[in-house]
């Protein structure tokens, strides 16, 4: 069924891509080339299993192509084989001639998810470990939860420069939250998440986190999807205090840089990518399940070899470094990539710091370029992390 579903979602897709090949017309006063058609989409990852449901990608430009950077949406509407409903906004928007930059990411999450405690050294099987006289379970334990968020950055550009600054609002409210080992457990435990909350003063069912941020942007990529050139940075400092409706006050910074090298001219489809993030805990406390974690980052990309929320800390720093070839001679349908990265997390409650421990992936993928102009792009990828632990993912247009 799924690779049934899948085949449908490329033809129509395909269909889509070239009605859409024709040279972009400038008109002005009108979003030019914007199309945007639900489709039946898979999709699949170690957290969430085989997803089905309904997607919409659209690529559109909102002045002359010539001045304006390509603005891009996904959505999804997705049921998982593990009982999850997944829905979602993405969106990176620019206003004629660059002047405005409007970033949304907005969810509504009915899912789960395991956890296996905090930090670089978390284990992968079930265990305790004695944390201040507690025995606290350490390991795969799974989680219930649902996820309202909403982000949304509103950035203004600099002059005619490649910067931007702008403030942002972000919004998560985590309810339901359960835990639990699908293993029968002999002995009083805290899970992890229970201890590290009430450890510092927060909710084990439900809490929120609401705070407004200060962001300063870097867009010199040619196309935001599927870049083959230049650099783009971002640094995000976010503040978060109880009279917006936090749980407690804290603060957060958050540091983006990727950079693209063109490694042949006359084929640039042959790149060699760079991407380094880091995401801290400035000040403060935050739940359990707003601290910094892999696989969390804005489209879910970082950690490819480790399931999402593998790792999680009050202070993460991410690497990864990518080559991307077409498989063609001359033509760019079908293309490769192999890939390698590494993780560090800390945690406060064992005392393990940053860089204590680096945990690497790598691997493979296959790329399908359904709209050679726009550079969208079906993106096939089997990653291998440390002790067994691996992972196929297959999603829509570039890991970064």
């Amino acid at each position: 069924m799924g690779i049934r579903i899948l085949l449908v979602t490329l033809f129509l897709y395909t269909g889509v891509a070239r009605a859409q090949e024709d040279t972009v017309t400038y008109q002005p006063n009108r979003i030019n080339n914007f199309s945007i058609l639900p489709l039946p989409a898979v999709a699949y990852n170690p957290a969430n299993g085989w997803m089905f449901g309904v997607a919409a990608a659209s690529s559109w430009y909102m002045g002359a192509p010539s001045t304006t950077h390509q603005s891009n949406l996904v959505f999804n509407f997705l049921y998982t084989t593990k009982k999850q409903w997944i829905i979602s906004s993405k969106s990176n928007v620019f206003l004629a001639d660059d002047k405005w930059n409007l970033i949304g990411d907005w969810r509504y999450f009915i899912t789960s998810q395991p956890t296996y405690g905090l930090g670089s050294g978390s284990p992968d099987d079930l265990r305790f470990e004695t944390i201040g006289q507690v025995p606290v379970l350490q390991g795969e334990q799974q989680m219930d939860f649902t996820l309202l968020r909403f982000y949304e950055t509103i950035l203004r550009r600099v002059g005619s420069s490649k910067f931007y600054l702008g403030l942002g609002y972000h919004l998560d409210i985590h309810q339901k939250i359960k835990s639990y080992a699908e293993v029968l457990i002999d002995f009083p435990n805290e899970y992890s998440h229970n201890y590290y909350n009430k450890t510092f003063g927060f909710p084990i069912d439900a809490y929120t986190v609401s705070g407004i941020s200060l962001n300063g942007v870097m867009e010199n990529r040619d196309i935001a999807v599927s870049p083959y050139e230049r650099n783009y940075g971002m640094i995000s400092y976010r503040i978060n205090p109880d009279f917006l409706g936090s749980d407690q006050n804290s603060s957060t910074l958050l540091l983006d840089y990727r950079h693209y090298f063109t490694l042949n001219e006359d084929r640039k489809r042959h790149i060699f990518a760079a991407w380094a993030y880091g995401s801290f805990l400035i000040s403060g406390n935050l739940p359990y399940m707003n601290l910094q974690a892999l696989g969390w980052d804005m489209f879910g990309r970082s950690g490819r070899g480790y399931a999402q929320g593998r790792f999680r800390g009050e202070q993460m720093a991410y690497s990864e470094l990518e080559y991307r070839f077409p498989l063609q001679r001359n033509k760019d349908l079908f293309g490769g990539t192999v890939f390698v990265n590494a993780a560090s997390f800390s945690s406060k409650l064992d005392g393990e710091k940053l860089m204590n421990k680096i945990n690497p992936g790598y691997g493979i993928g296959l790329r399908v370029m359904i709209n050679k102009e726009k550079r969208t792009t079906i993106t096939a990828d089997y990653g291998f992390g440390q002790s067994g632990n691996s992972g196929f993912y297959l999603n829509i247009n570039e890991a970064f």
